[in-house]
């Protein structure tokens, strides 16, 4: 764990504006409207070649110790809390606009109270005649007061520099030489994003996995607005795996989307299934696969990525006989009771209506009992093997001449597909390039039929197969001289 420098302040006074600037990127989502962040934000940074972690907060809208009765409010502020236990310095924000608060004054003694290292940043400082208003937070009693303005790039560098001297002073940051060397050898975190409809399960899934409270969970639709990584790595049989688990905002039908925060949330949700190595679909167990939970499958298998569908909440299915059509068969015809359906009957049964996502494996789980979490990092470790595996040309070739010689494709014309030779071009999604006679006769439904003979033949579990055809080029025989000599 690298040291953490947190970022708190009451609602709207720039805190994530300010998180954006230093990290360089524009990562927690910037609104007028008061409260738009929750979770806690991080990124790891490097600045002065102190490696540390930054960490935005929600907005403190309450006094210490106050109970508002508002399950929202009172999560987000608890996550406020567990930041500032965490931190090893903290940004303390406040607006030079505005002048000193009560909130202000009692965030302060809150800050005080936990002896921790303070810098009070005095923020929308745009200019020096503004800048002088920063004065007046002298009577908040810390030492250093840096004016600064988030939206213009004034006095970051000073504050931040004072900031990682602190940490590195108090031997609490990871110092970063000329003589460091990126290790080859270690690989990369999975990237791995947890998708959804609102309310379906997500972020308390990731802090099932987590074993924490990491990310902000209640049971009203709409509660994670950014999207928010949080790293995991788990050493299983002395094997050390990392993942970057990214909880996303749930995505709604455009029509249900009321304001422009939460259409910033759903984009960022969007982009993060861009992003990410392998997507996570939660579903609701006691809702089933609603038609926007297809939507988001949809998203899905247009990013071509990686999918493990998760069905969330199964601790609320005591009897799953009968909930739905399994097409089991019954023995009632021949005296019996019918069948209990089992688990694969019901993945089977999922995958029917996710049909476009019918690659992927289905786990049943449930974060209050930790049913089958284990089984979810063995899925998502088997996906991810799956999802960067290199095939052999002998083998492939092999393989696709045999399932084009035993069935060739529809022709309307009577024309016959001659097959050539194939090569595999990329992983990550696994991508395939087969040199034929005529492309025009790859339709859909035949790609969908090599696409599963690959399967029989390699795996690529939960992962998509992109396979593209073209034309070899015709050899064209050289023109002959037919100049008459004189």
């Amino acid at each position: 764990m690298l040291s953490l420098l947190a970022i708190v302040g009451r609602p709207n006074v720039g805190k994530s504006a300010l998180f954006n600037r230093i990290s360089k990127r524009r990562i927690a989502i910037v609104h007028a409207e008061p409260g738009v962040t929750r979770d806690r934000i991080a990124i790891d940074l490097n600045w002065n070649e102190a490696c540390f972690t930054l960490v935005d907060t929600g907005g403190i809208g309450m006094w210490h110790g106050e109970k508002t009765g508002d399950e929202l409010a009172d999560a987000a502020l608890k996550q406020v809390n567990l930041a500032i236990d965490e931190a090893d310095v903290i940004l303390f924000v406040v607006d030079t606009h505005e002048g000193i608060t009560p909130l202000d004054e009692d965030i302060a003694a809150q800050l005080r109270a936990s002896n921790k290292p303070v810098l009070l940043v005095s923020n929308k400082a745009d200019n020096e005649r503004i800048e002088l208003n920063s004065s007046e937070f002298a009577a908040l009693g810390f030492d250093y007061i840096y004016p600064v303005s988030a939206i213009h790039d004034r006095g970051i560098s000073a504050v931040m520099n004072h900031a990682t001297k602190l940490l590195i002073q108090h031997g609490k940051a990871e110092i970063k030489t000329n003589t460091d060397t990126p290790d080859s050898s270690a690989e990369r975190p999975v990237n791995l994003a947890f998708v959804g409809k609102p309310n379906a399960g997500k972020s308390s899934i990731i802090n099932a996995l987590l074993k924490s409270e990491r990310v902000l969970v209640s049971s009203i639709p709409g509660t994670t607005r950014d999207s928010v990584h949080v790293p995991l790595t788990i050493e299983t049989d002395g094997i050390r795996r990392s993942y970057n688990l990214i909880d996303t905002a749930g995505i709604r039908k455009k029509r249900s989307v009321g304001s422009s925060v939460e259409f910033f949330s759903v984009k960022r949700a969007e982009n993060s299934i861009e992003a990410c190595d392998i997507a996570i679909l939660v579903v609701d167990a006691e809702e089933g696969i609603l038609e926007q939970d297809k939507k988001v499958a949809g998203l899905i298998a247009k990013a071509r990525k990686a999918c493990i569908v998760v069905i969330t909440k199964w601790d609320l299915i005591p009897h799953y006989q009968g909930t739905v059509d399994t097409g089991s068969k019954s023995s009632a015809a021949s005296g019996g009771s019918e069948p209990e359906p089992t688990l694969d009957d019901f993945g089977r049964w999922v995958q029917s209506k996710l049909f476009f996502l019918d690659f992927a494996p289905v786990i049943f789980a449930s974060s209050k009992t930790g049913f089958n979490l284990d089984r979810l990092l063995g899925a998502i470790d088997f996906v991810s093997e799956q999802y960067r595996q290199k095939v052999s040309t002998g083998i492939l070739n092999r393989v696709l001449n045999d399932a084009i010689e035993f069935r060739q494709p529809l022709s309307a014309t009577g024309k016959r597909l001659k097959f050539f030779y194939a090569v595999q071009t990329h992983t990550a999604p696994p991508q395939f390039m087969l040199f034929v006679n005529r492309d025009e006769l790859f339709s859909q439904p035949y790609v969908k039929y090599l696409a599963g003979r690959l399967r029989d033949a390699f795996g690529f579990e939960g992962c998509p197969i992109v396979i593209k055809a073209r034309p070899r080029p015709k050899t064209i025989a050289p023109k002959r001289n037919r100049d008459k000599q004189v």
